[in-house]
């Protein structure tokens, strides 16, 4: 892959693009009528607590996921608050949402797409090069018998699909950890 990028419509229309050297934001100014460029996306420092995902697939994912999506949910240390859901059911937003914020962006395989659901070669892998540049990380989870990174899978079809688990560090730790 040597760029990847995506186009978010909204109160403001935004154009990410990465050429694998950092992650560039611009924004449609419509006085001039151009995209102008306001600089560099990445995960901020302290990313807040987030998490998107599409709960209504619960009962069908694997027992690791689900424990993972309950930790969020209820976390037992002392004093730690749950993380908020947010889940637009839109990939890009909710990742655009996520490279802002921080947080933790899953689509995991279930037990009814063992492969995932989202598509590999223009899902998966173009946001998985955004989520690396901007600083986080972009995981399948457990998939063909093991962990990895979203960008090592190999596509073997125009339409392979992939499971996705991907944000900031601290939050796909939370996840990846219970494979270990």
């Amino acid at each position: 892959m040597v760029a990847a990028g995506y186009c978010m419509y909204g109160s403001a229309i935004d154009l990410i693009v990465t050429f694998m050297k950092g992650v560039h934001r611009f924004t449609l100014d419509d006085s001039i009528g151009e995209f102008v460029h306001m600089g560099p996306m990445a995960f901020p420092s302290v990313p807040k607590k987030i998490y998107s995902c599409n709960e209504g697939n619960y009962s069908l994912w694997d027992p690791k996921i689900q424990a993972a999506v309950e930790k969020f949910k209820n976390p037992q240390g002392a004093g730690e608050k749950p993380y908020a859901a947010r889940y637009v059911g839109s990939m890009v937003s909710d990742v655009h949402r996520t490279i802002l914020y921080g947080g933790i962006f899953l689509y995991p395989a279930d037990k009814k797409s063992t492969k995932g659901k989202l598509r590999l070669l223009y899902e998966g892998l173009p946001m998985a090069s955004i989520i690396e540049q901007a600083g986080g990380v972009a995981s399948t989870g457990l998939f063909n018998g093991k962990v990895g990174r979203i960008l090592d899978v190999v596509p073997e079809h125009i339409h392979d699909r992939c499971p996705i688990i991907m944000g900031s560090p601290r939050d796909t730790a939370k996840v990846l950890s219970l494979y270990d």
